[in-house]
């Protein structure tokens, strides 16, 4: 199995089309739709239009509800909490960044803590809508448990990914990243391309180190026991404890603080039970923010032009390589698993779309000899 290379506008057509056979509304897809092709921009095909058919089974089981609103239950005016009423991630993620990014611009900062929702792509995506607005954008979510805490063997916290983004010149700094070694969508990938996992991402249901994929993913679903190690991998001499600690960080902001669901009861008794959290920090709080901007320019660039490590010839800051992966890929093409193009013609030929009209005569290895669909 490999990639097939597709343009950015025939998977943008591709998604919208879906999630508008699914029964959302045009405004609601285009919104879903960004959060997935960014991901696929920025070379994050965990988080990307693979999830289609996830998201698709979720509403399928009751566990996303297509009509949810967002409703605010608490708010001050430099605060709120939102419960999602178990709607779609992406949808809910949007109008809490949105809510934050005003209060931000009003009172200096904005903090929203959404509770009752499901997946809702890469955190990024809500910290960047902050920065395209001049302010410091923050995000956070939780996740079904599975980051095994230092010194356990049973999966308690998601991966918790956090993500800050400050505007900057020539690349804004763009950080986004779990708090776990890789993401549950990183052993999926692995999975799909039936490879073993690297050594020091997983653990197995006794606690010991595994690379076995499939193994590790049922064992989180099950809840056996085992799953993905934090940052620093599972013993303290490495710094597993400051992985579990931002893990701990993201669930104050999410869960906490919304009176939500811990990691560990997400995605239980039918429900996804996700918990967010946004903050947008309007920079003018503190002084001029075109000053402030050009000094961090300058420390970032000081970063690149520092010394480099023997045989190495650039040093990157936050945010470099996700602008150079997005205009690579709007050049070249999004690779796409062949695993992954399976399930979207399955998904296809189980909406009555037509598989052809977006990718012409290709098929999947696996279907060249069986057009139908499994799903």
């Amino acid at each position: 199995m490999g990639n097939q290379y597709w343009s950015y506008e025939t998977l943008d057509r591709l998604c919208m089309d879906t999630f508008t056979k699914f029964g959302f509304r045009q405004d609601e897809a285009k919104i879903i739709t960004d959060v997935l092709l960014a991901s696929d921009l920025y070379g994050i095909e965990s988080h990307g239009m693979q999830r289609m058919v996830r998201y698709h089974k979720c509403i399928e089981n009751g566990m996303i509800h297509m009509d949810a609103r967002p409703e605010v239950v608490f708010e001050t005016p430099v605060s709120a909490v939102i419960d999602g009423h178990d709607g779609m991630g992406q949808l809910i993620g949007h109008r809490a960044m949105e809510l934050a990014i005003e209060k931000a611009k009003k009172n200096g900062v904005g903090v929203v803590s959404v509770r009752n929702s499901n997946h809702y792509g890469i955190a990024g995506y809500y910290a960047e809508m902050a920065c395209k607005e001049g302010l410091i954008g923050f995000s956070c979510t939780n996740s079904e448990a599975i980051m095994v805490p230092t010194n356990g063997r049973m999966a308690m916290l998601g991966s918790n990914p956090i993500a800050c983004v400050f505007p900057a010149e020539p690349y804004d700094f763009f950080f986004d990243a779990s708090t776990t070694v890789v993401t549950r969508g990183k052993l999926e990938m692995y999975n799909k391309m039936e490879k073993p996992l690297p050594e020091g991402w997983a653990l197995d249901k006794d606690g010991y180190p595994s690379t076995n994929a499939p193994d590790v993913l049922a064992n989180i679903v099950a809840k056996n026991g085992g799953g993905i190690m934090p940052l620093g991998g599972s013993t303290e001499q490495l710094g597993s404890h400051k992985g579990y600690g931002y893990g701990m960080l993201c669930e104050i902001f999410s869960s906490i603080l919304s009176m939500g669901s811990t990691s560990n009861y997400c995605m239980t008794g039918g429900r996804g039970q996700i918990c967010h959290g946004f903050m947008a920090i309007n920079p003018a709080f503190f002084g001029d923010p075109a000053e402030i901007k050009t000094h961090f320019s300058k420390y970032l660039q000081e970063l690149r032009e520092s010394p480099k490590a023997d045989g190495q010839e650039r040093i990157y800051t936050h945010g470099e390589k996700e602008v150079a992966a997005i205009t690579d890929r709007k050049a070249s093409g999004i690779p796409v698993n062949d695993n992954t193009m399976v399930e979207v013609l399955d998904l296809c030929n189980y909406l009555h779309m037509d598989f052809c009209a977006y990718f012409g005569d290709y098929l999947p290895p696996v279907k060249k000899d069986v057009f139908h669909a499994n799903y």
